[in-house]
């Protein structure tokens, strides 16, 4: 589990502005961890040349516009790392806005078993020099950084999941759309034009009466008073309603549990004009009402 070693609770700072340093040792999962802070609304920066790096965290709004949730990647890669790293975070401890240090690593076996994986060569891995021994000099090249962050994780035992877990857990607090990590997009479609590509969970509801044979409605959309009032006179219209939504209500904290990012729900009857656009209406309405953020679509409510 990660650990905070110090903090940043500096008094008088702008809280509304964070940055997080990522840095660590190579092969410990700093570009996983990137892509999660980019996955919970913050801007990601990578590598920078140190020149660039140190103007950039002097004032970080002047390069991205109004982001309020920025995120850094810096490592060995750029040279002079070791040496300077440890001066300019002290110099930053004084920025006008919140700034956490976050340092990755893990045991040497694991990082040898990544490289050895994905055949890439470590950074300090020069020449003739064993890979065991690059691990060995960066750990110690290092270990005045690590003493100076705010966060430390090792990643040894953690699968990519874990890894975004853990930064969801720490540090999505105000960032945008972290409220829920999770962006649902509930759509209605007709099964006769096919069922849309990537749905992750589909519910048929071609077994409520169709209002495409009702004198009046076949023009009409699940959207019209007239249909819904029809749909509405069916028990199994409501009934279906609650069921989903005590289905949904049990899923989606668990969906969001696992990190996932995007979860899409199909909701189809024959047309995707009526029936399925009709629940797919009613049912958003009562998710949201349950503090879940929906988005919806109608596929086919044109043909």
């Amino acid at each position: 589990m990660p650990s905070r070693e110090t903090t940043t609770s500096d008094t008088g700072r702008d809280a509304t502005l964070r940055l997080v340093l990522i840095t660590g040792l190579s092969g410990s999962g700093k570009s996983t961890a990137a892509k999660a802070f980019e996955d919970i609304g913050y801007f990601c920066v990578d590598n920078l040349p140190l020149p660039l790096l140190r103007a950039f965290l002097a004032e970080p709004l002047l390069h991205v516009g109004d982001r309020r949730r920025i995120a850094v990647v810096t490592d060995v890669r750029a040279p002079g790392f070791a040496e300077i790293m440890p001066s300019l975070v002290e110099d930053l401890r004084d920025v006008e806005y919140e700034l956490i240090i976050l340092f990755m690593e893990a045991r040497e076996e694991s990082l040898v078993r990544r490289f050895s994986e994905t055949r890439r060569p470590h950074p300090l891995g020069e020449g003739e020099r064993p890979l065991i021994e690059g691990i060995r000099r960066e750990r110690e090249l290092l270990a005045d950084l690590r003493a100076r962050a705010d966060l430390v994780f090792d990643t040894t035992d953690w699968s990519v999941h874990d890894v975004r877990r853990e930064i969801i857990r720490e540090l999505s607090g105000g960032a945008e759309g972290d409220d829920q990590s999770l962006a649902i997009s509930l759509a209605s479609f007709g099964f006769k034009h096919g069922i849309p590509y990537g749905t992750d969970l589909l519910f048929d509801v071609r077994f409520l009466s169709n209002p495409h044979f009702q004198p009046g409605l076949r023009e009409q959309t699940g959207q019209d008073a007239d249909v819904l009032a029809f749909l509405e006179a069916q028990d199994d219209f409501d009934e279906l309603l609650s069921r989903l939504e005590s289905l949904l209500l049990f899923l989606l904290p668990r969906y969001r549990d696992e990190n996932r990012s995007y979860l899409s729900i199909g909701i189809g009857c024959t047309g995707g004009r009526h029936r399925s656009v009709a629940v797919t209406e009613r049912l958003a309405a009562r998710l949201e009402t349950q503090g879940w953020a929906i988005r919806t679509s109608h596929r086919d409510l044109d043909r």
